[in-house]
């Protein structure tokens, strides 16, 4: 920027916004004509493997890769960071890079050690300069960035130590202001960012920009926003114990490194990944000011891809195959659209809203409407495990074997309830025999207090029965001890989290006994991945999916449910399904796997997309309220959960409006009105 226009802009932040935007604007008019904000402008050559087909137009302002899953994603991130790393050592010169922390980054981190170990990569050149730390803190606390970052990559490469830059968040607050100059003025005196890597938050926020940030934001003290600190209270134990406070690189900063690219995973970021790629530049997404950078890549899953056009209409932006699954796709979306029932669209209707070509392939809309109407019908089954001595030609389920044994997978110890509690009853009261895995403890989402309490009832339970347990006394009388003296997010003792574990045991036993199974019917895993203490979990190992097996082995069930719940902010459901998919893999050749169907469900963070639902069980408002009864029954997780996130609502509040909404949905498409509903996807091995 001109030094006038500066010095002006500089006194006048709304111009200085306005500025860097139109200025960027022509910069890419120039050097990327492809990337104007037409909708229709050409397409952008970015197929990679493990992408979908490119579009032949876009509504894309940014170019945006889609990959198959994140370790995809990663790899090609890490080996762009590793080819730039040895360019810069040829050319004698170091490498400065301007690194992230949060969940999205982890893979590439540990593909880069992977390179540096098995490819000999150095990392003698390399200056490194991270995007934030929370403020106040510690550099050795646990939810430090200097933690994490030594932890995940810096204690694994041969950086010099000098060589890494984080913001301090132990630097007296009148001194924050002369820091942050000192920050940017490093990055300057090697020349700037070569590469910057960001993750997003949930807001939108790059680095820790919140909303409201402005275009030509340096190096701050920033308040962190409620969703944001929500997001990051479950490395903190709470909310009220995360920091309101961080140090973060701004908008310009970032925007001045020479290459940005952004990591996105998970569903739970396609609206905020939506709006930054296919939306207007605004400060209510600090991401959307990338569209103004002239070298900026998006690299996301298919998940967080799924509100894009191309994935969500992809017929609006090229020609598709107009296969089964494509059609309920694109009669479903039209319906909801335009609010009209199925059976009441018309041929005007499918060429007006870019469906004429499936019109053109099949016919007439009724045809069509019938077609689509009478599939949407057959998922709705009162029957989940098969309607004896019924025709099921057009059923969701087998009738035989009458009576099924069914395998639930609950990865938390109140996921099956919660997610299908209406029809783990269904089952239980049509005379299957049900059995539940409880994948995991979920000690760590048991509050110290409710520890405490339950440790002191064993206590006054012996004292009044003349029980004598000096064991029982020593340890309550240490948790107690210990959890009057807890840090934040200190590790709990082994004693304390196996009292916590115990508590949930103690609801999931008692939910099934509401349900109507026997108490022996349900299985605790303890799956060795889940017992860290921390919200961290280890990488799924081999004992996790042998666990697996060897109860998949003892049921020998007709039916699989598994949580297919890919948005869990934890990460917990998503390693436990990878664990039965292996473990399924693995058994399938076995003769009574031949006879076993495997549903997905969702949990209380998603659903599945109308189109995509296989199996929908509708719930009377006497079976919502029985539903409800039974999450009750987990009261450790009721009246404010440990690890809220940004949902301020119960469970059983989620659950509710989740079934219902999916309900509205049949109902808006012109079936049956039900009071709720619970959706499954068929997954074939």
């Amino acid at each position: 920027m001109p030094e006038f226009l500066e010095k002006f802009c500089g006194a006048l932040p709304e111009i200085s916004q306005l500025y860097h935007i139109i200025f960027s604007a022509l910069v890419r008019m120039i050097t990327e004509p492809s990337h104007l904000d037409n909708p229709i402008s050409e397409g952008l050559n970015n197929r990679v493997a493990g992408e979908p087909v490119q579009a032949a137009i876009t509504y894309e302002k940014i170019p945006t890769h889609i990959y198959a899953d994140a370790k995809d994603a990663s790899r090609a991130v890490a080996r762009e960071i590793a080819d730039l790393i040895r360019e810069k050592q040829g050319a004698g010169k170091p490498c400065v890079l301007g690194l992230a922390t949060g969940s999205s980054p982890k893979t590439v981190y540990a593909e880069l050690i992977r390179i540096h170990r098995e490819e000999g990569l150095s990392f003698r050149n390399v200056v490194t300069f991270n995007l934030d730390e929370y403020y106040p803190m510690e550099p050795d606390s646990l939810q430090s960035y200097v933690r994490f970052m030594k932890e995940q990559l810096f204690d694994h490469v041969d950086i010099p130590e000098g060589n890494y830059n984080i913001p301090d968040g132990t630097v007296r607050v009148d001194k924050v202001a002369d820091f942050c100059r000192a920050y940017e003025a490093r990055i300057e005196s090697y020349g700037g960012l070569d590469f910057q890597l960001l993750g997003i938050g949930g807001n939108g926020h790059i680095g820790f920009n919140e909303p409201g940030s402005l275009i030509n934001s340096h190096t701050r003290l920033m308040m962190l926003d409620h969703s944001t600190r929500a997001a990051a209270s479950m490395d903190f134990g709470s909310l009220a114990r995360t920091p309101r406070k961080a140090i973060t690189m701004g908008v310009a900063s970032i925007l001045a490194a020479k290459r940005v690219v952004l990591l996105a995973w998970g569903e739970r970021k396609a609206p905020v990944i939506r709006g930054a790629v296919e939306g207007t530049v605004t400060e209510h997404n600090p991401a959307s000011y990338l569209q103004t950078h002239p070298n900026a890549l998006f690299v996301i899953d298919e998940a967080a891809a799924s509100e894009l056009t191309r994935m969500k209409t992809p017929w609006l932006v090229d020609q598709v195959v107009w296969d089964n699954k494509m059609i309920k796709k694109a009669v479903t979306h039209l319906s909801l659209t335009l609010g009209k029932p199925i059976l009441k669209l018309t041929d005007r209707d499918y060429n007006d809203n870019g469906v004429s070509d499936l019109l053109a392939q099949y016919g007439q809309a009724y045809d069509i409407n019938i077609d689509v109407f009478n599939q949407l019908q057959h998922t709705i089954t009162g029957w989940p495990g098969g309607k004896p001595n019924a025709d099921d030609t057009n059923r969701p389920e087998r009738a035989l074997p009458a009576q099924k044994r069914c395998l639930i997978f609950s990865p938390h110890p109140d996921d099956d309830i919660i997610s299908m509690g209406g029809t783990f009853q269904r089952l239980a009261d049509q005379g299957h025999e049900v059995h539940v895995a409880y994948q995991t403890s979920g000690n760590i989402a048991v509050a110290d207090d409710e520890a405490l309490r339950f440790a002191d009832y064993v206590v006054d339970f012996n004292d009044k029965f003349g029980i004598d347990s000096p064991e029982a006394t020593r340890i309550f009388r240490d948790a107690a001890a210990f959890l009057r003296t807890k840090k934040d997010s200190e590790m709990d003792t082994d004693e304390v989290r196996y009292i916590k574990g115990l508590i949930r045991k103690g609801e999931a036993k008692s939910t099934c006994r509401f349900v109507g199974i026997p108490v022996d019917n349900a299985h605790f895993l303890n799956m060795p991945f889940y017992e860290t203490g921390k919200v961290e979990k280890k990488p799924l190992s081999e004992e996790d999916i042998k666990v697996v097996m060897n109860l998949i082995e003892e049921v020998k069930p007709h039916q699989i449910y598994a949580a297919g719940d890919l948005a869990d902010p934890h990460g917990t459901h998503k390693v436990c399904l990878d664990a039965i998919i292996e473990a399924v893999r693995r058994l399938k050749h076995k003769n009574f796997m031949k006879d076993c169907w495997v549903w997905l469900y969702r949990g209380a963070w998603a659903e599945w997309d109308i189109h995509e639902i296989e199996m929908a069980v509708p719930m009377s408002p006497d079976q919502v309220m029985r539903k409800r009864l039974g999450i009750f029954k987990h009261q450790s997780q009721k009246d404010g959960v440990v690890y809220q996130g940004t949902d301020s609502r119960e469970f059983w509040q989620r659950a509710e409006e989740r079934n219902r909404a999916t309900a509205g949905l049949y109902d808006r498409l012109g079936l049956a009105e039900y009071e709720a509903m619970e959706a499954f996807v068929r997954w074939k091995f």
